[in-house]
């Protein structure tokens, strides 16, 4: 009998670590080829993890709820394969099967960590000795500190993870000459929900644990796991890339009749709702092949051109959380794919059919604020791309016209257009001509354009 590792799928390039959200199977259970085992989730979408090999489970390594790096071994099956002489494995302490991700490759004391080998970590971690997250590793980039010294940093997050009140203690310390010390133990708390306190703002402590509790008429409610998965993304997307935002208008006016005049013999012949979205991003491919920069992403100190374009789709869920759907090689579609790309990733978004490969690969972002009637706004950057751009409600309004014969005022469908990109490599100029290419393109729409 021969036993197989399990092991944590890598999900797209930028992601680091899942959450196992179900198992569908238990110790003993046979399994098929294919078949699922687990659901998991990340901070793009929720997918099941099949099995590798025909068995029976032999031991999950993790709970529900445990936030797991990937590659590391998440279950072990055993098959009907003879194994080879002296290959059977030591077996692993029922504790693995009750820690965190984090405590998966750091379980033991600092005196014996080096006694047991630590589960494999994914190449580009930093290390194969502990975990840390693409925030402390920037940070640690950026002040120059080296992988040993990071090594030997106490955590105090969860399960001693390293965090970034941690690390940039350490680099003060550092700087300032004086020893660093290791850093109280802190244990992770979730609000109490109780009984509010009689004294407003009473913070009551216990030890290295602390219980806040709420006066008045409150309401505790704890983020879900998606909200905290979006909560995380954004603040290290802001931390990553200094955003610098840019406004400007297009009249629309050509594109909006355009469509209102053409969307039903549209819709009968494709079998599809002709959106204002496909028009966009046709606009945007348009650019980006202008100014590929804007196409790219950051390494250290390459910038990454890329080729393809895949524009990502800010959509919101039922939940009221957003997700990003990706067209892939929206450069290569003609309208009507567009219009059945668009459609099909927003369905799957409504009805939590998105694939992992949906939402991977985004080259260049677009978010639609205008949907909730907002007439502008300042999008985050979707990492690791190096910008977004936002469109916003499309308004009629009275507008100065330039004719041949003179000014005029007239009626028009008007729209404000903002993009947020990374001031590291995109500058000014660049961000704001871009910009302006793209309006200029929704404004010189052909109205005798044909279907």
């Amino acid at each position: 009998m021969a036993v197989v590792d399990l092991i944590m799928p890598k999900l797209g390039e930028s992601i680091m670590e899942a959450t196992i959200l179900k198992w569908h199977k238990q110790p003993g259970d046979p399994v098929k080829m294919d078949e699922t085992i687990l659901e998991i989730a990340t901070d793009k979408v929720d997918s099941e993890v099949p099995s590798t090999a025909e068995g029976v489970i032999e031991e999950i390594l993790f709970n529900v709820n445990d936030v797991v790096p990937i590659g590391t071994p998440i279950a072990r099956i055993r098959t009907g394969a003879a194994e080879p002489a002296n290959a059977g494995k030591a077996p692993v302490t029922p504790a693995a099967s009750t820690t965190s991700a984090a405590a998966a490759v750091e379980t033991a004391p600092a005196a014996t960590q080096t006694a047991t080998a630590p589960a494999a970590r994914p190449a580009g971690n930093g290390t194969a000795n502990r975990f840390y997250s693409p925030l402390v590793l920037n940070i640690a980039a950026g002040e120059g500190v080296s992988m040993s010294e990071l090594e030997n940093i106490p955590g105090s997050g969860n399960e001693g993870r390293v965090t970034k009140k941690d690390i940039l203690a350490y680099v003060e310390a550092r700087n300032s000459g004086k020893p660093v010390a290791a850093p109280a133990t802190v244990t992770e708390h979730r609000p109490a929900v109780s009984q509010p306190a009689t004294q407003a703002n009473v913070i009551t402590t216990s030890g290295d644990n602390h219980t806040p509790s709420y006066s008045g008429n409150v309401e505790i409610i704890e983020m879900d796991r998606m909200r905290k998965l979006i909560a995380e993304h954004m603040v290290r997307s802001v931390h990553t890339s200094p955003h610098v935002t840019s406004f400007t208008e297009a009249d629309v006016t050509n594109m909006v009749l355009w469509r209102e005049k053409v969307k039903k013999e549209f819709e009968k012949r494709e079998g599809e709702k002709l959106t204002f979205t496909p028009l966009f991003v046709e606009a945007i491919v348009r650019c980006l092949k202008k100014y590929p920069w804007l196409n790219s992403s950051l390494d250290g100190n390459k910038i990454i051109v890329k080729k393809d374009i895949n524009i990502g789709m800010a959509a919101a869920l039922p939940s009221g959380n957003l997700i990003v759907p990706v067209i892939k090689n929206a450069d290569q579609l003609n309208l009507v794919g567009l219009s059945k790309q668009v459609n099909g990733l927003a369905n799957a978004a409504r009805n939590n059919k998105l694939k992992p490969d949906d939402t991977q690969g985004g080259t260049f972002t677009l978010t639609n604020v205008g949907t909730f009637g907002s007439l502008m706004g300042t999008p985050i950057i979707n990492q690791p791309q190096v910008a977004i751009l936002a469109v916003g409600a499309i308004k009629k309004r009275p507008v100065v016209i330039e004719t041949e014969q003179g000014d005029s005022i007239a009626i028009r469908h008007m729209m404000y257009l903002s993009m947020s990109y990374d001031h590291r490599i995109i500058d000014g100029a660049l961000g704001a001509t871009f910009l302006n290419a793209v309006a200029k393109e929704l404004e010189g729409f052909d109205p005798a354009r044909t279907v």
